[in-house]
């Protein structure tokens, strides 16, 4: 088998309008409308995609009677020119904001646990240094992170990576552990308790994460483990907004990174209830794709949060009732970093 060379493209002359023209006609699906939609005529945007096709060696699009569908060689091509015109375009940006005294853009996605502490710190840290740096947040899940990361719409994430994730175009940072406490609305009962155990909490209900997801199986595993059933009574969601508005308004329980829960129960939300769990997420750490360069702001970022997961202390210990009770009490933080949701 021939090694590829990594520099095909200059042997075949590859022009910018040649990967304008395959996403074009992947928008458009017929090639007349992918030239006006460049402002090409129609036989220049078919010799342009001929050229292409001859100097890879195969049919990037299947001509059919009603328009044009990429070949399994022309999506994974068309995937590839639109990271590369992403990326030049931020490559563009970025000259443009150093030239004008500014520092470019940032884009960086979280999961819910460093977006609540870690990464506002970090991100307060950099806009005390350069304040017209534009930092743009998205939180969602791992798996949804790591397909923006890999379309080149995210600059680097604090995420997870799991065993079934493709590991080989991505650099993984381990950052902090992430354990887990049971949490109840201010005011349960079981709150008052001075110590919990897995069968005080069998048959009161939970919201917790979908059947299927690695927190849910181990907290399950923890139930099975005592030679019990795991609790019947439960909703399914992982949605945060609606986890703790059912908490506040019923007796359920739900089971969060410690994280979470702390500063949930800072801002007088919510109670952490006196039980032990011998359960955990996996670790999160940045994810950063291995070809791409960092701009000097998102190297800067990430300097920040290198520095603040270095100096931040491991989740506290779960508060005895007496503190939990005096820290719920206490009135909740005028300063709230808020991140709006993308």
């Amino acid at each position: 088998m021939t090694a590829p060379n990594p520099n095909w493209f200059l042997r075949a002359r590859l022009k910018t309008r040649q990967l304008l023209l395959l996403i074009a006609i992947d928008d458009e699906r017929n090639i007349h409308r992918a030239a006006e939609a460049l402002c090409m005529t129609q036989p220049a945007a078919s010799k342009q995609l001929k050229d292409l096709e001859e100097m890879l060696g195969i049919a990037l699009f299947e001509r059919l009677p009603r328009g044009m569908e990429p070949t399994i060689y022309g999506e994974s091509m068309i995937r590839h020119a639109r990271m590369a015109l992403t990326s030049l375009a931020r490559a563009h940006e970025d000259i443009v904001a150093l030239k004008s005294g500014l520092a470019g853009q940032v884009d960086v996605g979280s999961i819910m646990t460093p977006a609540l502490r870690l990464l506002p710190r970090a991100i307060t840290r950099v806009k005390q240094q350069v304040p017209q740096l534009r930092i743009g947040v998205q939180i969602e899940s791992s798996n949804e992170l790591l397909e923006r990361l890999q379309r080149g719409t995210l600059d680097f994430l604090l995420a997870r990576l799991s065993n079934f994730h493709d590991n080989a175009d991505l650099h993984y940072e381990e950052l902090a552990p992430e354990p887990v406490v049971a949490v109840a609305r201010i005011g349960h009962p079981l709150a008052a308790r001075s110590k919990l155990t897995l069968q005080d909490l069998v048959r009161v209900p939970w919201i917790m994460p979908s059947p299927g997801s690695l927190l849910r199986q181990r907290f399950d595993q923890l139930f099975h483990n005592a030679g019990m059933e795991p609790p019947s009574d439960v909703v399914n969601t992982s949605e945060i907004v609606l986890i703790t508005s059912m908490l506040q308004m019923s007796d359920a329980l739900n089971v969060m990174s410690t994280d979470v829960a702390l500063r949930y129960r800072e801002l007088g939300l919510l109670a952490i209830l006196p039980l032990d769990l011998d359960c955990r997420m996996d670790p999160f750490g940045i994810v950063r794709r291995r070809d791409r360069v960092l701009s000097p702001g998102a190297e800067l970022l990430l300097q920040a949060i290198r520095r603040e997961a270095s100096e931040s202390p491991a989740p506290a210990a779960v508060a005895a009732p007496a503190a939990a009770a005096a820290a719920a009490a206490a009135p909740a933080a005028d300063n709230v970093f808020d991140i709006a949701l993308a």
